[in-house]
């Protein structure tokens, strides 16, 4: 076919009275194209058009070597008359190459191959998630608010301890030891149970800061998650993005084979080598994406990894959460919702701590010792008790504040559930609307696109489409792809955080389990 279309070329170059780009203009010009067309046992629905050799034939390359160097091009007109204007070459009467193949682009960084050294049980979510658990720092700072809180109320019931005091008076007056020498010893005697209610106070804010702990934990896990399956995801958008550049690849050795037939442009092979070069920056980008997603796991388990590709699924088969299921967990459940009614428990017991502390304790005194006034000496001993008489501070301003703790607490309960349920309105948007993309290209777009890249490869091999088209399809296939992959993604994060209790960034330090503003006296006695 391709000798009779050369033929048809010469014979109308010849009608028209010039000279054919394929005729006989001097041996060397003649070029013999060879198309290889293979197509791949193992996968029906891929064909590749290999790289376009061109080569002389053996007469011409035998003819050419014979004159070797002595031959020359004979001289234009332009060049035998340099002041006569140059005569433009008409069209057909000369044949240009077309463009070289663009080089490949440097990449700056360490390339991420399909390949990894890291233990095969290093890839899995669930061993993440133990590594987060092992080594994440935020946990421990968690875990030490829960200690300190529980210090603070064992620290609350533990009594005052005795005082003693030794005393002498007139010491070496006279020519005498000292008129009086003895010791005493003081006990504070805690009254109207208020060691009791110190130690309930703080017990009630040690269960504040096991919530926050849970909370942190749920952070960490989701944050884990989610970064898992962004990992996994452009992991997958990586190997299309690779599969892209081998469709760029053919397409453009599709239209370089058709420039030197006379079926394309210049100006196509042009477009061509443009197109190549942008699908190697954008595997050059997608590689780069998967790194810093790397890297950004790894920091999110407190470990330093090498890479390796994470083994898993995106696909999502299960019914669709519903909003008022997600709803009623989120608000029942959530250990942000358990730490806010916690922390109004801690500041009741706060309140009946202060209304009790205008109640004086009592504080008992006794000693004995040697009275040297009186001969013989004598042994005396002494006994006082000691109170404060709540005359003119009966702890008012405290119990003031204390009961504006309690209120503003209790209105921080509906302010979380409110929070929370406006969180979880704006993430249950984006699930649900990536839920519905997610079953549509599943169900319908990716299906139909399959069957329309099967049909145009099909109908090539019958000769009745153009390899471009087929390279067409098969670039629309891999792009749409590429956007359920994105969907798949987006469905999974927002998952997480619904299941999780709208919980991420698990590398913020754990809150204080006292709010700011609240009442943090010493714990003893109060």
């Amino acid at each position: 076919m391709r000798t009779a279309t050369l033929q048809c070329c010469a014979l109308l170059a010849a009608l028209a009275g010039c000279q054919s780009p394929v005729g006989e203009k001097s041996p060397a010009d003649k070029l013999t194209v060879r198309t290889d067309v293979v197509s791949n046992d193992d996968d029906r629905e891929q064909e590749s058009i290999r790289q376009v050799s061109y080569r002389l034939p053996e007469d011409h390359r035998e003819q050419g070597g014979s004159q070797g160097a002595a031959h020359e091009l004979p001289l234009t007109h332009h060049q035998m008359n340099p002041y006569s204007p140059p005569i433009v070459p008409q069209v057909g009467q000369q044949f240009v190459p077309p463009p070289p193949v663009p080089r490949e682009p440097r990449d700056a960084a360490a390339s991420i191959g399909p390949q990894g050294a890291i233990a095969p049980d290093a890839t899995t979510l669930e061993s993440f998630e133990s590594l987060a658990c092992a080594n994440n720092p935020t946990l421990v700072q968690a875990r030490a608010h829960t200690q300190a809180a529980l210090g603070m109320a064992i620290q609350a019931g533990l009594w005052p301890n005795p005082q003693m005091a030794l005393s002498g008076e007139e010491l070496g007056a006279d020519g005498r030891t000292a008129e009086f020498l003895g010791a005493t010893v003081r006990q504070e005697i805690i009254t109207a149970h208020k060691q009791q209610l110190s130690r309930a106070k703080y017990l009630a804010r040690t269960a504040v800061a096991e919530w926050v702990a849970i909370e942190q934990q749920f952070r960490v896990l989701n944050d884990v998650r989610i970064h898992y399956f962004r990992t996994l995801g452009q992991q997958q958008i990586t190997d299309i993005q690779r599969e892209l550049l081998k469709n760029a690849e053919d397409e453009l050795l599709t239209r370089r084979e058709q420039y030197n037939v006379g079926q394309a442009t210049i100006a196509g092979v042009h477009g061509a080598n443009i197109a190549l070069q942008r699908q190697r920056l954008a595997v050059l980008e997608s590689e780069n994406k998967l790194r810093t997603t790397w890297q950004e796991l790894t920091a999110l388990a407190g470990v330093d990894l090498p890479f390796a590709r994470l083994s898993g699924t995106l696909e999502y088969g299960w019914p669709a959460i519903q909003w008022h299921e997600a709803l009623d967990r989120v608000v029942t459940e959530s250990p942000q919702m358990q730490a806010a009614r916690s922390k109004v428990e801690a500041d009741r017991m706060q309140l009946q701590r202060e209304l009790v502390q205008s109640v004086p304790n009592v504080a008992v005194r006794a000693g004995a010792g040697q009275d040297f006034t009186s001969v013989p000496s004598r042994t005396v001993g002494m006994a006082s008790i000691e109170l404060d008489l709540p005359i003119w501070n009966r702890n008012e301003g405290t119990v003031r504040e204390a009961r504006s703790d309690l209120a503003r607490q209790q209105s921080e309960i509906r302010r979380v559930e409110l929070h929370l349920r406006q969180l979880l309105a704006r993430e249950y948007e984006r699930y649900i609307t990536e839920f519905q993309h997610v079953q549509n290209f599943r169900d319908v777009i990716l299906p139909e696109a399959k069957a329309a890249y099967a049909v145009l490869l099909d109908s090539y091999g019958f000769d009745r489409v153009r390899w471009t088209e087929v390279l067409a399809a098969q670039r629309d296939y891999f792009d749409l792809r590429s956007e359920y992959i994105e969907h798949l993604i987006g469905l999974r994060e927002s998952e997480v955080k619904i299941v999780g209790y709208l919980l991420s960034d698990g590398l913020m330090a754990p809150p204080n389990p006292v709010p700011p503003g609240h009442i943090n006296v010493n714990p003893q006695p109060r």
